[in-house]
């Protein structure tokens, strides 16, 4: 996280970059890529891309691209009757196996309809791999969806990527490295050129190096701008474990220890509520009040 470093009291802070644009890009190349399988589709979303792409892209806006009925991809798969099917997914081996599943029994049952596997943010070379083990290699079409950067709030952006600690620290699975340089970079294309960065940690060094070859391929990106963002500081999480594990003395980190918050929203059920509905709020700077209204505290039991 990162408290607000730019709060309007403080004059002298510079402005925050416009982290909003992050989330249109995103939009903008989803609605691309659902519209380079035209006509009426279902779409198959994995579970931890709910939440962001809840921030980037409502169900009206999917609508409006011809994406008719929504599915999780999970276990059992689901009954879809339509012709078109995109599966938004991680580059992962289960998720591949998945949509393998589906296409190999429509073969078996000699159906024919459309496939398109959409990767978010990137394709891993395991994945192709799958692809052609389990014979569908030539039966799909995939796509990369960028979407690198989350921003929670006017000062805090997230990769929402989960997994990656226990596959880079636990594991030492480096397949994310790339990822976080991807991101580096789109960063330092959109809001800099950085004039300094440091790092401390393995994970920190591996990343700078990817993404000073990325810069050095694509040259020119973002020659003669005014940087936005003049220096970056690039940590590994086993540099200090013990932050991460202290308890959180401020308002929105008591919420987050009691009802966990998910991708910069918490959702209260209907005994936080005090009526028979769920709400989802919304939790930003602009937002603190709405989330003191939406918990209702009960009085305290009698001495």
């Amino acid at each position: 996280g990162g408290g607000g470093m730019a709060s309007p009291g403080h004059r002298d802070a510079p402005e925050l970059p416009d982290f909003g644009l992050l989330k249109r890009l995103a939009r903008d190349q989803l609605v691309y890529l659902l519209e380079q399988l035209p006509g009426k589709k279902d779409l198959f979303i994995e579970a931890d891309l709910m939440s962001p792409l809840d921030r980037i892209a409502n169900v009206s806006l999917l609508k409006q691209h011809e994406v008719d009925k929504l599915y999780r991809v999970e276990a059992k798969p689901a009954r879809s009757s339509s012709d078109q099917l995109c599966f938004l997914v991680r580059p992962r081996i289960r998720s591949v196996k998945f949509v393998a599943d589906i296409v190999n029994a429509d073969k078996v049952a000699g159906r024919t309809r459309k496939y398109k596997i959409i990767f978010s943010p990137q394709k891993f070379y395991t994945c192709e791999r799958i692809l052609e083990e389990e014979g569908i290699y030539g039966d799909v079409t995939w796509d990369e969806w960028s979407f690198y950067l989350l921003p929670l709030d006017d000062d805090i952006i997230s990769m929402e990527l989960p997994e990656f600690f226990r596959d880079y620290f636990l594991e030492g699975n480096q397949c994310w490295i790339s990822t976080v340089s991807q991101a580096l970079q789109l960063m330092s294309s959109l809001f800099g050129p950085f004039t300094r960065t440091y790092g401390i940690g393995r994970c920190a060094k591996m990343v700078h190096e990817i993404w000073r070859e990325i810069v050095e391929e694509s040259e020119g990106d973002s020659l003669g701008r005014k940087p936005e963002i003049g220096q970056v500081f690039l940590m590994d999480r086993d540099v200090d474990y013990v932050t991460a594990l202290c308890s959180q003395v401020v308002y929105e980190g008591l919420v987050d220890d009691t009802f966990r918050i998910k991708c910069g929203s918490v959702d209260f059920g209907p005994d936080v509520t005090s009526s028979d509905r769920s709400i989802k709020v919304l939790l930003n700077a602009q937002d603190k009040v709405n989330l003191a209204a939406a918990v209702h505290f009960p009085p305290p039991p009698p001495p």
